[in-house]
Order: C-alpha cells, then sequence, then structure tokens
C-alpha cells in the first residue's frame, strides 16, 4: 500500500498527504486525528475499573456480577482485533474506522444511561467490537502516512497513547465517580468521539494503492469473507480472552466452566492456524510470521503487553490493599512513569532517524533497564513510600521509553507495504494477548506466592517464640491500659500480629511477580539479537 493520503514516490511512503486532487495535509494532523480515538479506546480499558462497586450500588447487583462489564468488553475486543485489517479491506480503512469510532460512541451513550446490568452489558459488548477495530487501523495508518524514514515519530506518538491511556484511566475514573456520578465514565467518550468523526472525515483518506488493490481484489473476488476463518479466530480469541480474565476468579482447572474455555479455545486456534495457513485469503495472514524480524517483533508486543499491563494492574493493588491509599492516590503513582515516556519516547525515535542508535542496541538498553526496574519493585518493604513508588514507576518509563519505537520499527523493516495492514492485526493482536496474560500471570502467582510465603513465615513464628510472645504481651498490656478487656486485648494482640503477618506474606507473593516480569523481559535479550540488520528507512528486501 503506499502512503496513506501521502504524495505518490517510488518508495513505500512518504510525509506529505493528498488524495489524487485533494491539498496537501500534513502526516501529523493525521497522527494526532486517529490517535485521538485511539486514546479514547485504550483509556475505557482500565478507566471502570475503580468504578464498579459504585456501579454495582446503583445497579442493586453484587460486585461478583458487574466484573463482568469489564469481561465482557475485553472479550469482544480480543475477539474483532485480530480480524480489524479484513474488515479494513472489505468496506475500506477509512469507512471501517469511522464505523468503528460510531459504534464505540454510540454504545457508551447506552452504558451511560443504563437501566440495568443486562443493557450495560450488552452496550459494552457492542462497545468492545467498535474499539478492537480501533488501534490497529491506527497503526496501519500511521505506517502509511509516514515514510520509513519517519515511522519512528510517528510510533512514539502511538506509545504515549497506549501507555498513558492505561495509566490515567484509574485516576481519571476514581475523580469522576467521586465528584460526579459512575455514568459520566462512559459519557466523557461522548464529546472525544464526535471530534474523532469530525477530524476523520476532513482529514483521513484511504491512499490510492490501497483503494487500487481492493478494486482489484474486488474484480478477482479476493474479498470473499472467510467465514469459517472467522468463526474459528472469533470464538478461539473470545474463550481464550474468557480463560485469561476469569480464571483465577472461578478457581482456574477447578471450574468445569474455565476448563471448557480453555479446550475450546486451544482447539479453535490450532484449526485456525491451519486453516489460515491454507487459506487464499486469510481472515489474519499468519504467513506474515515467516518473516524474522516481524516473528521476532511480535514476540516484544508480547512481553510489553505483560510487563506494561501486569505492573499497570499490581501497583495501584499493592498501594490499595497494603497502605491503605485511596484509589485517585495509587494511580498517581503511575503518572510519573506516563510522564518519563511522553517527555522520552520522541527522543527514543530522533535517535532511530537520525542513525546515532540501532533499533536492536536501543531495545537491548530498554531490556536492561526495564529488567532493573523490576528487580527494584522486588526489594520493596511495607515501609516503602510514596516517592519510592513513584520514582520505581519512573525507572521503568525510562525503559519503556525506548521499548516499543524500536520494536515498531523493526516489524515493518521488512515488509512490503502491501502487507502493512495485515500485519497491524498481528502486531495488536500478541499486544492484547500478552496484556490478558500479564494480568491473569500476576493475579494467579501472587496469591499463590502470598500462600507459599505464609507458610514459611508461619512456620517460623512457632507459639512459644519469646520475641512474638514478648510483643503480644506488650500489646496486650497497651490495650487492656485503654480500656480493653483482658480476653479481648490479647485476642486483639494476636489479630494484629496475624494482620501483619497476611499483609508481609502477600506483598512478597508481590515482589516474586515483579521478580518473574524481570527475568522474563532479560530472557528476551538473546532474542533481540537475533534481529536481522536493516536499513532505517530503507526498502523491504524482495521476497518479504
Amino acid at each position: 500500500m503506499a502512503a496513506a493520503n501521502v504524495l505518490p514516490a517510488p518508495q513505500s511512503g512518504v510525509s506529505g498527504i493528498v488524495s489524487r486532487a485533494r491539498k496537501p495535509i500534513n502526516p501529523w494532523v493525521v497522527a494526532l486525528t486517529v490517535t485521538l480515538a485511539t486514546f479514547m479506546e485504550l483509556l475505557d480499558t482500565s478507566i471502570a475499573n475503580v468504578s464498579l462497586p459504585y456501579i454495582a450500588g446503583g445497579l442493586g447487583r453484587s460486585f461478583d456480577e458487574v466484573t463482568w462489564i469489564l469481561t465482557t468488553y475485553l472479550v469482544a475486543n480480543a475477539v474483532i482485533l485480530p480480524m480489524s485489517a479484513f474488515f479494513s479491506r472489505v468496506f475500506g480503512r477509512k469507512n471501517y474506522y469511522m464505523g468503528c469510532v460510531a459504534l464505540f460512541t454510540i454504545t457508551s451513550l447506552f452504558c451511560g444511561l443504563a437501566p440495568s446490568l443486562g443493557v450495560l452489558l450488552i452496550s459494552r459488548v457492542l462497545q468492545g467490537i467498535g474499539g478492537g477495530g480501533l488501534a490497529p487501523v491506527e497503526q496501519s495508518i500511521l505506517v502509511d502516512t509516514f515514510s520509513p524514514a519517519k515511522r519512528a515519530s510517528a510510533f512514539a506518538l502511538y506509545t504515549i497513547a497506549i501507555v498513558t491511556a492505561p495509566a490515567i484511566g484509574p485516576v481519571l475514573g476514581g475523580w469522576i465517580t467521586d465528584n460526579y456520578n459512575w455514568r459520566w465514565v462512559f459519557l466523557i467518550n461522548l464529546p472525544i468521539g464526535i471530534l474523532s468523526l469530525f477530524l476523520t472525515s476532513r482529514f483521513v483518506h484511504d491512499p490510492p494503492a490501497f483503494e487500487a488493490e481492493r478494486k482489484k481484489a474486488r474484480e478477482s473476488g479476493g474479498l470473499r469473507i472467510d467465514t469459517i476463518g472467522i468463526l474459528l479466530v472469533g470464538v478461539g480469541s473470545a474463550t481464550l480472552e474468557l480463560f485469561l480474565d476469569r480464571g483465577q476468579i472461578d478457581d482456574w482447572f477447578g471450574s468445569p466452566f474455565i476448563s471448557w474455555m480453555f479446550a475450546i479455545s486451544i482447539a479453535c486456534w490450532a484449526l485456525a492456524i491451519y486453516w489460515e495457513l491454507t487459506h487464499d485469503d486469510p481472515i489474519i495472514d499468519l504467513r506474515l510470521l515467516a518473516n524474522r524480524n516481524f516473528a521476532i517483533a511480535t514476540a516484544f508486543y508480547f512481553i510489553f503487553g505483560v510487563g506494561l499491563f501486569a505492573t499497570t494492574t499490581m501497583i495501584p493493588q499493592i498501594l490499595q490493599s497494603l497502605y491503605g491509599y485511596r484509589a485517585i492516590d495509587a494511580g498517581l503513582v503511575l503518572g510519573p512513569g506516563a510522564f518519563v515516556i511522553t517527555l522520552l519516547a520522541p527522543v527514543g525515535a530522533q535517535l532511530i532517524q537520525r542513525g546515532l542508535v540501532r533499533p536492536k542496541v536501543l531495545l537491548i538498553f530498554s531490556l536492561l533497564v526495564v529488567t532493573g526496574a523490576m528487580m527494584n519493585y522486588s526489594g520493596f518493604t511495607l515501609q516503602t513510600d510514596y516517592n519510592h513508588y513513584a520514582l520505581a514507576r519512573c525507572l521503568q518509563g525510562f525503559g519503556y521509553a525506548f521499548f516499543f519505537v524500536p520494536i515498531s520499527v523493526i516489524a515493518y523493516s521488512q515488509l512490503r507495504p502491501d502487507q502493512n495492514n495485515r500485519a497491524s492485526s498481528l502486531t495488536n493482536l500478541f499486544r492484547n494477548w500478552g496484556g490478558s496474560f500479564g494480568i491473569a500471570l500476576v493475579t494467579a502467582l501472587s496469591e499463590r506466592r502470598q500462600n507459599f510465603h505464609q507458610s514459611v513465615v508461619g512456620g517460623n513464628l512457632p507459639g512459644s517464640n519469646g520475641s512474638l510472645q514478648q510483643s503480644v504481651k506488650s500489646m496486650s498490656a497497651y490495650l487492656a491500659a485503654h480500656g480493653y478487656s483482658t480476653a479481648d486485648s490479647t485476642r486483639a494482640a494476636y489479630l494484629h500480629y496475624y494482620t501483619e503477618l497476611g499483609n508481609q506474606t502477600r506483598l512478597l507473593g508481590f515482589m516474586d511477580c515483579f521478580r518473574v516480569i524481570g527475568w522474563l523481559t532479560f530472557a528476551m535479550i538473546p532474542v533481540a539479537l537475533c534481529i536481522r540488520a536493516f536499513k532505517v528507512g530503507g526498502k523491504a528486501p524482495a521476497g518479504h
């Protein structure tokens, strides 16, 4: 595909935008336009989390029931995401993108006005379908709008959006629910969606080469709907997301429902892989993974999703449950890290574009920094204050600022322009899988490691331990002196130390999660060394 809306050039893309007789448009106008809706969608993945207790109270349902508000959105999102490239070709990329924005915006209104949980869940499913197509289509638009030599800067903007939105979501959601009403968590999308539709209709257009490709495919019958592929990928994605999102809640394989979800997802994806590799016009083009650099990049997208979403979920949970932070205060710990990424991601892009640092070298540097940040987290105690958590998040942000841009440059380094659209669906699919896997990993691992530490620590604190007994007696005496009965003061003293034991072991479980993410990140360094050399801004080699 040629550059989206850009003047024709002999290379895969150029900066400057036009469609036939259209007046040239600055590519950054297009970049900011499409990033707006993607930011809105990614914000919605986390903004509703802190509002769940308020929603439960407002609709008169239990907390367990309203957690399906998150699950239904993620499932619908996961189903549509890998199919976005196919639907872009069927309907036209601009038409499909605007349709997704419109559906997301309208269903946000339905979510905000929902009179019951049933209506809210149906609205969230439709909202997830609309939101699932935004990120991959934006990425393909960015790739086609900017020339290979300028893509790093566009990827820096995309990095800022996908990192900042999940970080500020809990803060914004907490502030809205505390000061207004939980319904505004959804209604806030309306003005953003309307603005996005207006800007997209004005400034975004399908590139001539993309339109020519669609016309040629229609004339040759190449736009036939891959019904079997859609069913296999859709069911496989939905059941996999249900398995990851509900596994810990429903006791993993102790639940027949979760066991069936796992079995169905494995069967569907196994069949989907075979079908898609043998189909002439697959719903997702798995053949792209035969390209070494692209395959390696998708693995890094997965690891990026694991580290970012796992820690973004885990840190507020630690601060709220163990340190007594409010949701807003816990969310503010994530803010400095997002600011660092916003500040430094463009720097990383310039280092690559100017040829000062090779993408592979910058990626390895990033892996080392992120590994160090995770190991730094793993040494925290219950006495660690806000500043240390915020600084640790800044260190993590410093690493991620130089992580996503080189990955994206590497991913498209050896692909033909006509492969960009399908490639964006795969990269976002792996990033989405990484995020779901990361959240499921830390949710399950933290609980299991807490149980392990509790058995170890508890085993080393027998009732005859002199130091413990002395501490219990001292606290019991203090409580008795302040009005407690002898029996109540002793019971309260033991309860205090039991609670302290639980807090300590729960923190140890979380610290183990940071350590595991750190080692997973470090283990990717040898993989980075396998990246094939390429010239930034150069043409894809023949045959790729």
